[in-house]
């Protein structure tokens, strides 16, 4: 399945509210909402191995990951993908609320925008620890597109293992996440099972 298909056709495609359009997906004007009762006809028609891939297919589309990339990520974390995933940088960004979705986390960690412990990480993959702070840098607090995300994202709920404080822009990963605080929405025994065979 191509990634690059339109975001809102993949959340119909899996069948799963996957918030790719950032704020959109959190108001009536999301599509999936609206066309759900029209889509994702037969799948209770789907095979093993149909469910395995779907299965596999929505973990990409959730963290943008191309298939090499969660190849990688499965070889090095077997059970503990999903919790290996979580700690992106990208995903992290995205879950403190200093973007609205997880392309947009991308994008600004891509930039520059964000300092782990001090130093400046444009790197996505970077996998944080416990104890790392992650915060804005000085010149990106001032951007308009920052105040606006703050605003839409106020009201976020931030996971249990994470820290944020929006005065100074800053966020600290106080332990690693545990299995059960990952999204519950994907079958991590049926992508074992994908890889597996």
């Amino acid at each position: 399945m191509e990634i690059r298909a339109s975001k809102c056709k993949l959340c119909r495609r899996l069948n799963t509210k996957l918030f790719l359009k950032g704020e959109r997906c959190y108001t009536e004007k999301c599509s999936f909402q609206k066309r759900v009762s029209r889509t994702f006809r037969g799948a209770e028609k789907l095979s093993t191995y149909g469910q395995q891939l779907r299965e596999k297919q929505k973990l990409r589309c959730i963290y943008g990951l191309s298939e090499k990339e969660l190849k990688k990520y499965y070889q090095k974390g077997g059970k503990e993908l999903l919790t290996l995933l979580e700690r992106r940088l990208d995903r992290v960004v995205f879950l403190l609320g200093f973007s609205l979705s997880l392309s947009q986390a991308r994008q600004l960690v891509v930039h520059g925008h964000f300092l782990v412990n001090g130093r400046k990480v444009d790197i996505p993959s970077y996998l944080v620890k416990e104890g790392d702070v992650i915060e804005v840098r000085k010149e990106s607090k001032k951007l308009p597109v920052m105040k606006q995300i703050l605003e839409i994202s106020e009201k976020r709920v931030v996971p249990e293992w994470l820290e944020v404080n929006r005065g100074s822009l800053s966020g600290k990963v106080k332990r690693l996440p545990l299995s059960e605080e990952v999204r519950q929405d994907i079958s991590l025994p049926l992508i074992i099972a994908f890889y597996s065979r």
